[in-house]
């Protein structure tokens, strides 16, 4: 897609909580759209919201994206502290007419809503305060009333725009609630806290953003937008409203859901690589060749509206799951070792001994590798091997068979001091198992009983392998019986 002026696109959270997967897919369509076009992708904090507003969500915010690997191109910028350019925009919406101050009190909305309620209409603000004489302004003001700022809405207007993800658009002004309070409650000699819509635009215009990408449930928000562009004589940017995220039941993906915050994926063992694959994925076809599983930069080097879906995006686990096995599963043993080590330190293990070697770490890695889903496996699957893990009952029963007990015992017996190969352990088994007059499976199960108090398990040899290198697997060949 050629663009008439740079790209630039932003992100735009509050930080009044944590990093949320929505958002974190809205960052990723920006971020893809960026840097298929060569442009810019900024940050801007919305922290108006001053009581929800916190620096820990804000920093939460900034370190997931570093995470996910969105980075981006500019400073952020703070909304808070670009206040006094949005009151110079309500002051010259004053001066020219555009908006109004409206003394209407909450009780009196109140009452009004009730009576839209009653009557089966849609509640809206009924304009009532638009054309007060100064005579009536200045009864209120003596009343000791303070004032709301409001926007003029003219209920006959069409606000149109070709939306880059649902093409054209057609908005009624008497759909959008009657005149929009761009200020909270003042004296009337001065002007609130300026509010969402008003702020946006004013920063998305000194900001120079170009294409607005956000989710469809701000679209109502485009159609007053426009309408303040026009008003301060602003260009306004292009706009593409993404699907929403939804779950099974087809509704949007909220807390109630449980994991929605990328921090909580993260913890849970998942992948930045295979986290924004799937997001990516939530509302965007790749084209073919491509497949499912790409890179950041292999879906910016393709990526396009034109194969944004219209319709939600229901939430897939079973996919994101194979996505991160098919990450976990294609990391070199070094690379793997990496992302578990900080795991296993912080169970207290891998920091002395021989279980701190690096060698013998990545080996761990080579053997647990291909069966983990999520980073967490690796802590699980590893655990048997970096402390003597309780027997399970399938264990302890055949650790009580005396065949059993007979093939531990003269392998035991036969067991070197010093390094241990595969050949030498595969011959060390079949003269154990035709000293103890079993069959070498036999004793390969319970072996597998005495070195991992379980019946299930990784490779039983290069298990056997990884804790003689240890120096535990004597001990707990000797615990067993």
């Amino acid at each position: 897609m050629a663009a008439a002026v740079p790209v630039r696109v932003r992100l735009a959270p509050s930080p009044t909580g944590t990093l949320h997967i929505g958002t974190a897919r809205t960052a990723v369509f920006n971020w893809l759209f960026a840097r298929h076009l060569g442009g810019a992708f900024l940050l801007r904090i919305e922290d108006t919201d001053r009581e929800r507003s916190k620096a820990e969500y804000t920093e939460n915010i900034l370190d997931g994206l570093r995470w996910l690997g969105l980075t981006w191109d500019e400073e952020p910028v703070v909304q808070s502290q670009r206040i006094a350019a949005h009151r110079t925009a309500i002051e010259q919406l004053l001066a020219s007419g555009h908006a109004y101050r409206c003394f209407a009190s909450d009780a009196e909305l109140a009452a009004m809503r009730e009576r839209q309620q009653a009557e089966g209409r849609a509640p809206r603000y009924d304009n009532l305060h638009r054309d007060l004489t100064a005579e009536q302004q200045q009864a209120y003001i003596d009343e000791g009333r303070e004032a709301v700022i409001r926007f003029r809405i003219d209920d006959g207007a069409t606000i149109t725009w070709n939306d880059l993800v649902r093409g054209e658009m057609r908005w009624a002004g008497s759909d959008l609630g009657g005149d929009m309070v761009i200020a909270r409650r003042a004296p009337a000699d001065a002007i609130g806290d300026p509010l969402y819509n008003l702020v946006v635009v004013v920063d998305d215009a000194a900001m120079a953003i170009s294409h607005v990408i956000r989710g469809e449930d701000h679209i109502a928000n485009t159609g007053k937008q426009l309408l303040l562009y026009a008003a301060l004589g602003l260009t306004p940017p292009h706009f593409a409203h993404t699907p929403l995220i939804l779950n099974q039941e087809g509704r949007k993906l909220s807390k109630r859901d449980g994991v929605t915050s990328v921090g909580d994926f993260r913890a849970m063992g998942y992948t930045a690589e295979a986290l924004v694959n799937y997001m990516t994925l939530l509302g965007w076809s790749p084209p073919e060749g491509i497949g499912e599983r790409f890179s950041l930069d292999q879906a910016a080097a393709v990526f396009s509206f034109e194969r944004v879906n219209r319709a939600g995006a229901r939430f897939d686990w079973d996919k994101l799951n194979w996505l991160n096995a098919q990450v976990l599963h294609g990391l070199a043993a070094g690379e793997l070792r990496q992302r578990l080590l900080p795991l296993w330190q912080a169970r207290g293990w891998a920091d002395d001994g021989p279980a701190a070697d690096a060698g013998w770490q990545e080996d761990l890695c080579t053997l647990l590798g291909p069966s983990l889903s999520l980073l967490a496996d690796g802590v699980d699957q590893a655990a048997p091997f970096f402390a003597t893990p309780e027997p399970d009952e399938a264990a302890l029963a055949l650790r009580a068979d005396a065949a059993t007990r007979a093939a531990l015992t003269a392998l035991l017996e036969q067991l070197p001091e010093g390094p241990l190969d595969a050949d030498t352990a595969q011959a060390l088994l079949g003269a154990a198992a035709t000293a103890a007059g079993v069959k070498k499976g036999v004793l390969m199960k319970g072996l597998r009983a005495a070195l991992l108090g379980s019946l299930k398990g990784p490779d039983l040899l290069t298990t056997w392998l990884l804790l003689h290198r240890l120096g535990s697997d004597r001990g707990r060949i000797a615990t067993a019986l």
